[in-house]
């Protein structure tokens, strides 16, 4: 069997440490830290094909991470949730009230769901505890097409469509609610009002993102960020969009997905660094009205509607992964 030195007509370097400037390909013994190493070019970002959902839909909700993410609501009229694994959906506890365009924030074993459509629903608020819904605090505004953020314990709530005004003049809101836990209390007020937005974040430090400027639109690519108490204008998307995923924290967000005026269903991604946004790999699948799980760098997308018709696709996202010294194996 041939060996590195006869493959390559050199030795495999014994160093005491990583060598200062390493070309790209070049393989070493660090024998302080025991591991064989070598030196990897950058992996572009990228989305890859994860399970399917077990039930098709649209307008859904999300929590959790990429390896144990959470679905839940959605159209049509849906009470199931839905846990994913890293691989495989499977059928999680039922919620007490259908609904769809609802908010959802948290993680698998405890997330928080509020709001939604129909009507009777857009108050309602829910937390999950990893097998079964309980009812929580209302919300002081009943609404649909809202965002959140935050934690079952300190969730954010914001934006979305007024039930108290008949359509077609359904205004969108910028009212703010954050929870404790047991009760919804009036927080800061958003710079624009909209809905159908993307949420990431803490309940003190929140991302708004995208959305639509109802009535009568357009789409918005505004970003504004939350400390807590108030609302200020973040950097502004790439691509104008509303029915977007998002996900991660303030610093370091990802939204994908949605649609355009004019495009209708985007696959668009853009990572966001706390003060602009850049494009990285597109979904494999252009969609809006999907939801999403996980971090900048290790997101879920999953489910929406695609332009045929709903979708159960679930896609997984890998950032970039720079160039830099990788281990082959350990001692």
């Amino acid at each position: 069997m041939s060996d590195y030195k006869e493959i390559k007509g050199i030795k495999v370097q014994d160093l005491s440490a990583d060598p200062p400037a390493p070309l790209v390909g070049q393989v070493w013994y660090n024998n302080s830290s025991g591991d064989l190493k070598y030196y990897g070019d950058s992996i572009p970002a990228s989305w890859a094909t994860g399970g399917t959902l077990n039930t098709t839909r649209r307008l859904l909700a999300g929590a959790g991470t990429q390896t144990a993410g959470l679905a839940f609501g959605g159209t049509p009229p849906s009470t199931q949730s839905e846990d994913y694994n890293g691989t495989a959906w499977t059928v999680g506890g039922t919620m007490n009230n259908n609904r769809q365009q609802l908010g959802g924030c948290g993680i698998q074993t405890a997330a928080l769901a509020m709001g939604g459509y129909p009507a009777p629903n857009g108050d309602f608020t829910e937390e999950y505890d990893g097998s079964s819904w309980t009812i929580g605090g209302s919300l002081n505004t009943a609404r649909d097409g809202l965002a959140a953020a935050g934690t079952q314990t300190a969730g954010l709530a914001f934006g979305g469509v007024i039930y108290a005004i008949p359509t077609p003049a359904q205004p969108a809101t910028g009212a703010t609610e954050e929870y404790n836990g047991t009760a919804w209390t009036a927080g800061g007020t958003m710079g624009t009002a909209r809905d159908f937005l993307a949420g990431a974040g803490l309940q003190t430090a929140g991302l708004a993102i995208g959305g639509f400027l109802r009535p009568g639109g357009p789409a918005t690519a505004a970003t504004e960020e939350y400390n807590g108490s108030a609302w200020t204008a973040g950097g502004n998307l790439g691509t104008a969009r509303y029915l977007l995923g998002g996900d991660g924290i303030q610093t370091a967000a990802l939204a994908f997905g949605g649609r355009t005026p004019i495009a209708n269903e985007v696959a668009n991604t853009e990572s966001y660094d706390g003060s602009t946004w850049t494009a990285t790999a597109s979904l494999n699948l252009s969609r809006s009205m999907l939801s999403g799980a996980g971090t900048q760098t290790a997101a879920l997308a999953f489910g929406g509607r695609d332009s045929v018709g709903d979708t159960n696709a679930t896609e997984e996202f890998t950032g970039l992964t720079p160039a830099g010294a990788r281990i082959i194996g350990t001692d």
